[in-house]
């Protein structure tokens, strides 16, 4: 085959000659590495998500699932995308930015009537049926065509694109569990796709554009803050095999004047919560053992209590000198224990199990006491998910801060209604809940509108990726609970925003070093309990 013959049947003269014309009209600081990747562009071809554009398109292909820190499959891998289709085929070639596999969270829907829907496979024989093969093969098969050569830095066609092509409101038919995975990796590409944009040549790659960075410009944030870690101690309910009906109980070392020093406090006082298990308990007892979250399961079988929790994580507190610097969070997810109108707090010891109700007034005033009684400054999910009217009044109370959790479950819907109903004071953020990057960045300004917290959350099975730790930052949401400060699915989370806090000054002039968490009423300058303050690193 002659040359003009190879180049007549590749149309090679008309591509070079387009790719050259976009590079002029483009006026690229580097036109050799757009030339390089405009002979596959296509133009106008993906519907009403773009229009004829130059330079970045992506391709999205999943390998299959990993297995989360709860021994399910939960975890989807969705290639990021490159420069150009062809790259992305080709692996590390031309652009060289194929990023790292993102791994997102996939967890057991509990409230499917509002959660975005997971989609499982259902067979007994694999996983106990929460296999992920089903999600797998949607976006290889359809996610894949609907998103191929769509600009990845546009974070909100991508996730309509996908939201469009499920057409249903929960998700449930790619399921949320694929949805998210590929919204996360886009997400990722499109800050590697800015640093390739912003650079004169793809081999300096390592000044990239931050994730955070990325996200903090899709939400339009420019005053940043770090968040305060909420690390969790003791797990009750359904994440430990006491007899604890509370789901968790936390400290925010709000005292802390920088991110590392925090994670210090955190780390001292989880050690020494581990030796006044061992004084209280024994060693060889199993309520010196960890639960989901990877924070100890204290109490004695037949004793279990608010109190005796709180007791052993003030006495840890007290331990380590910082006293006044460390506040107390509780997950209550009092939904798990109430029956009818009244809460069991005995509902997980089989003998006492219905002997200990509690209505709605009784738990009012117990929560009154332990706020009291304990430097308590959070209260997640006080009373059942629809018991709209009695978290109202709570958080009228100006008492401490009123996460909603399962009360919102991260849904726009819900969220609107409390703003409405001022039901409640934060926003526990689970991105899984609901659905992609982009309705997580609209529920986050939602709250913010309102004048809410936001807690950006893990959840139970957890894998060593660290975007919700780029996401808090990101959204400046000044709260971060990703359980213990232990284990490396965990410290994956805490260990990203200490990164982010040792080396922001190089990253981002505007970042501001700032803590922030919401206060009883009242308190010094007259904060109330809508309104939150800020601790100057």
């Amino acid at each position: 085959m002659s040359v003009q013959e190879y180049l007549d049947k590749h149309m090679l003269s008309r591509k070079i000659e387009d790719a050259v014309n976009a590079a002029v009209r483009a006026k690229t600081p580097d036109p050799v590495l757009l030339i390089a990747i405009q002979p596959y562009e296509k133009s106008g071809s993906f519907g009403d998500h773009q229009g004829p554009r130059v330079g970045i398109v992506c391709n999205v292909y999943c390998y299959g699932f990993l297995v989360c820190s709860i021994v399910l499959p939960t975890d989807l891998r969705a290639v990021e995308t490159g420069s150009h289709l062809s790259f992305a085929k080709l692996g590390k070639y031309g652009s060289g930015l194929l990023v790292d596999l993102t791994e997102v969270l996939v967890m057991i829907v509990l409230y499917v009537q509002y959660e975005a829907i997971e989609l499982r496979d259902g067979d007994k024989g694999t996983y106990l049926g929460n296999g992920v093969n089903r999600a797998v093969r949607n976006i290889n098969e359809k996610i894949c065509e609907a998103l191929i050569g769509m600009d990845p830095t546009l974070q909100a066609h991508v996730d309509q694109a996908m939201i469009d092509l499920d057409k249903t409101e929960k998700r449930n038919e790619l399921g949320a569990n694929a949805i998210l995975a590929v919204s996360i990796a886009a997400c990722k590409a499109g800050a590697a796709e800015k640093e390739a944009s912003s650079l004169s040549t793809w081999r300096f790659s390592i000044l990239s554009v931050p994730l955070y960075k990325h996200i903090a410009d899709l939400s339009g944030k420019t005053n940043l803050n770090l968040p305060v870690p909420a690390f969790t101690l003791i797990s009750g309910g359904k994440h430990a095999g006491n007899n604890l009906n509370i789901q968790e109980i936390m400290i925010l070392p709000v005292g802390a004047k920088k991110f590392e020093e925090a994670v210090q406090m955190g780390s001292e006082t989880y050690h020494h919560l581990k030796y006044e298990c061992i004084e209280a308990y024994g060693l060889k007892t199993t309520k010196c053992c960890t639960g989901h979250l990877d924070s100890f399961m204290e109490g004695r079988s037949e004793t279990d209590t608010f109190r005796e929790g709180l007791n052993l994580v003030k006495e840890a507190i007290d331990r380590t000198g910082y006293k006044e610097r460390i506040k107390i969070a509780l997950d209550v997810a009092a939904t798990d224990f109430c029956i009818g109108t009244k809460y069991d707090l005995d509902s997980k010891s089989p003998n006492k199990s219905g002997l200990n109700f509690k209505s709605v007034e009784d738990m009012i005033e117990m929560y009154k006491e332990l706020c009291t009684d304990y430097p308590i400054v959070s209260i997640e999910d006080p009373f059942d998910k629809e018991d709209w009217d009695h978290v109202k009044y709570f958080s009228s109370l100006g008492i401490c801060q009123v996460v909603g959790d399962d009360l919102l479950m991260s849904n726009p819907k819900r969220i609107e209604r409390a703003i409405r109903e001022t039901a409640c004071n934060a926003l526990l953020l689970k991105v899984n809940q609901v659905g992609t990057v982009t309705e997580a960045i609209e529920v986050v300004k939602m709250a913010k509108d309102a004048h809410w917290g936001v807690v950006v959350s893990q959840r139970s099975g957890e894998t060593e990726d660290s975007f919700i730790a780029d996401l808090s930052v990101g959204l400046a949401t000044g709260q971060i609970k990703a359980g213990a400060p232990c284990r490396g699915e965990r410290l994956a989370k805490y260990n990203q925003v200490l990164f982010l806090s040792t080396n922001i000054s190089m990253l981002s002039s505007s970042f501001c070093y700032l803590m922030k968490i919401f206060f009883p009423g009242g308190g010094e300058g007259g904060l109330g309990a809508c309104e939150s303050k800020k601790l100057l690193y």
